[in-house]
């Protein structure tokens, strides 16, 4: 790796790194990975994902974690920053997880798991639903504390032949869920449903401009429900609103699309500035969506005005994760005293995802307004890297209002205390694209909504709706959810042209588009460097020695993994609990 005047410096693994709000650590005894911990040869294999669940259980330690590394997928009980042993000469490794007792190991031949999403609505004690996405096309639906497998999906691979490249539960449901392939389609499937025993047959439910979607004809309910075709080449990855009514995909045609999941209609795009988009996530209100891709950028796109705001440049590699932070923000005030709430009232400003926050929510939509004193909340997100780095990044004022006059500021930062209500507790956070308050966000990597209020009934999917026009595919989806208010080495010439689908469906023949990406550039769908402002990371470190894959923001640390199948847990500032043994 290059060196810029740091010499070894630059090459070092880092084990801590300095924000503002303190020292984040590496916590050696919350470290998982293979049992036999023999060097992985992860040529070939497809990333290393990481999925959370809490299961809600009496015993304070719920929350339980899957990963996957070459052919294997593990399920563990999860540490986090919990356990670690005071006394230095017991050495790092005591209290350390026992990789040699996972609660369900797999092992699978002639395909690889690719990807998976836990169903955080009806996970228990004793039992949890885990989608697992294959190399193959086949989805299977598992539960690894019964260590049942249920069913699977799409298993003559019928339906589609490529990798799955992403798959999720549908946000209120279940029994729905989303799946996204290598050659550009996703298809929308209920657990209920069997696949069929010969190749599904479609007609056109809604076409738009590089996109089109396709109900199953078949005489009874069959999966899959819908086919979408999204742009060209594969859709790497979709990522639901925190409302659950949009859904923001990312394809290797460089473009994010975002529809509105249920009307199926296409609410905007953007064009990265050259290459494949390989990542996505929504802020926590719903108002940003930052994406990262072959372009070595992460780039912010405002949902509201359809517009990017900023990119930011720090990677020096294609950006594989992209995911905020919704525990960590800061509060500016023009002027303490105008505050006439109490200190209590004052942190709940600093709070996504609470419980109180309804009470503050107003305060931050107005924060011009007479009647309170001026608010902003600042943004964190982070991302990582075929580099090797973790960059942490702010959207500040500055940058989300640049036609507004800044005030001389204090700026308060807070983390999330350990006495603040648990991830999986019922909150709602300020406005989302909806006007409607998201839920609290889960420990999930994969639905950063997907924990949402259990309240209403267990709806299914009508026999024949889909078929029947749009009107009754709106009805559909919301029948049927909880009612709730590739791997390759980088290249740094990378072709400024199309990627082809090498997809045989004559239907994708109909979603193509023929854009040219040198036309795009310096329009509202591609701004130039120039146009926009560009951001620098707070934190840019090198934490691995093998690209990384996974970045996933918990209450009390930031979990990170990379292509050797190391997990990897960052303890928070002030959040590591130790004990005398």
């Amino acid at each position: 790796m290059a060196t810029e005047g740091g010499g070894k410096e630059m090459n070092e693994i880092k084990t801590q790194f300095t924000t503002r709000e303190g020292l984040y650590k590496l916590l050696p005894h919350s470290e998982y990975s293979r049992p036999n911990r023999v060097p992985f040869n992860s040529q070939g294999s497809n990333p290393v994902r990481v999925s959370f669940v809490n299961l809600n259980d009496q015993s304070g330690n719920g929350d339980r974690l899957c990963f996957n590394v070459g052919r294997e997928l593990y399920f563990y009980i999860y540490k986090g920053v919990r356990k670690v042993p005071t006394r230095a000469s017991l050495g790092p490794a005591s209290g350390a997880a026992d990789l040699s007792k996972p609660i369900d190991k797999r092992i699978y031949k002639g395909t690889q798991p690719t990807c998976h999403d836990f169903n955080h609505l009806t996970a228990t004690a004793e039992s949890v639903s885990l989608l697992v996405g294959f190399s193959a096309g086949q989805v299977q639906l598992i539960d690894p504390i019964k260590k049942e497998t249920s069913k699977l999906f799409n298993e003559e691979r019928l339906i589609d032949k490529s990798r799955v490249t992403c798959v999720r539960w549908v946000p209120g449901s279940e029994s729905l869920f989303l799946v996204a392939h290598a050659s550009g389609s996703m298809y929308l499937y209920n657990v209920e449903h069997t696949c069929g025993t010969t190749a599904p047959h479609y007609q056109l439910l809604k076409q738009g401009e590089s996109f089109a979607v396709h109900t199953c004809k078949s005489k009874s309910t069959r999966n899959p429900l819908l086919k979408w075709t999204v742009g060209e080449g594969a859709l790497n990855e979709f990522a639901f609103s925190p409302d659950g009514k949009f859904l923001a995909c990312v394809s290797q045609d460089g473009f994010l699309r975002v529809f509105d999941f249920d009307s199926v209609e296409l609410h905007g795009t953007m064009k990265s500035y050259f290459g494949g988009l390989l990542c996505a996530c929504w802020s926590p209100d719903g108002r940003y969506i930052v994406t990262g891709g072959e372009d070595d950028l992460v780039t912010v796109w405002a949902f509201g005005d359809c517009r990017v705001i900023a990119r930011g440049h720090g990677h020096r590699s294609w950006v594989s994760v992209v995911a905020f932070d919704p525990y960590t923000t800061s509060v500016e005030e023009s002027d303490p005293m105008e505050f006439s709430g109490s200190d209590e009232d004052f942190q709940d400003l600093l709070h996504f995802g609470r419980d109180r926050a309804n009470s503050t929510q107003s305060r931050l939509s107005k924060r011009n307004s007479a009647e309170s004193r001026p608010v902003s909340v600042t943004y964190r997100f982070g991302s990582v890297g075929q580099d090797t780095q973790l960059c942490l990044w702010d959207l500040t004022e500055d940058i989300l209002f640049p036609h507004q006059p800044l005030s001389r500021a204090r700026t308060h930062t807070n983390v999330m205390n350990a006495t603040s209500p648990p991830a999986g507790s019922t909150g709602n956070s300020v406005a989302t694209p909806g006007n409607s308050a998201p839920p609290p966000l889960p420990r999930s990597n994969s639905l950063p909504h997907s924990t949402v209020s259990s309240a209403g009934s267990k709806g299914s999917v009508a026999d024949g709706a889909l078929a029947s026009g749009v009107s009754k595919f709106a009805t559909l989806s919301l029948h049927d959810r909880k009612d709730r208010h590739h791997e390759k080495d980088h290249k740094r010439n990378h072709s400024m042209g199309h990627i082809s689908s090498k997809s045989s469906d004559k239907l994708n023949l109909v979603t193509k588009a023929k854009t040219d990406p040198a036309k795009t550039l310096g329009t509202p769908l591609c701004p130039r460097m120039e146009d926009v402002p560009l951001l620098e990371p707070l934190v840019c470190k090198k934490i691995a020695h093998e690209r990384l894959t996974v970045l996933i923001f918990l209450e009390d640390c930031i979990v990170t993994a990379c292509q050797e199948g190391f997990i990897c847990t960052w303890g928070r500032p002030g959040k590591v609990v130790s004990f005398n043994p």
